[in-house]
């Protein structure tokens, strides 16, 4: 027996539909996408979409903390530090917007980061088959 996917316009469980889904993903980072990993039970593209958010934002943010921690402890040095979490968070900016436009003009369909996507593929297939 299978099953047909219900159109992108579709409600979810969440009442929103999927692309809404999928970029609220990344509203706010990892937040809204560890929120959307719960919530989008029905849909494997909005748990792709959430996955990825988790997964990207989730290492900046750690590597974030790291760059400030070494910056505060190697004195003079620690303006090369400042300089790496300042580039960091411009790519971050860029691809946060990057990933809401892809989720906006892909209508929720898995639209992949660079580098990020691949891993999180088989990850958001398992979630979304445990739910099923």
């Amino acid at each position: 027996m299978t099953f047909s996917q219900p159109p992108a316009d579709h409600p979810q469980s969440t009442g929103l539909n999927k692309k809404t889904s999928a970029i609220l993903s990344y509203a706010f980072g990892w937040v809204t996408g560890i929120i959307f990993l719960f919530i989008g039970k029905n849909e494997p593209d909005v748990k792709f979409h959430a996955a990825q958010s988790v997964v990207f934002f989730g290492a900046v943010s750690v590597l974030n903390i790291v760059l400030s921690i070494l910056g505060s402890f190697l004195g003079a040095l620690g303006i090369i530090f400042s300089l790496a979490g300042l580039v960091l968070g411009l790519l971050t900016l860029v691809v946060w917007i990057m990933a809401m436009v892809q989720a906006n003009n892909t209508g929720g369909v898995r639209a992949p980061l660079p580098i990020v996507g691949k891993f999180v593929a088989p990850y958001a297939d398992q979630l979304a088959d445990s739910v099923k």
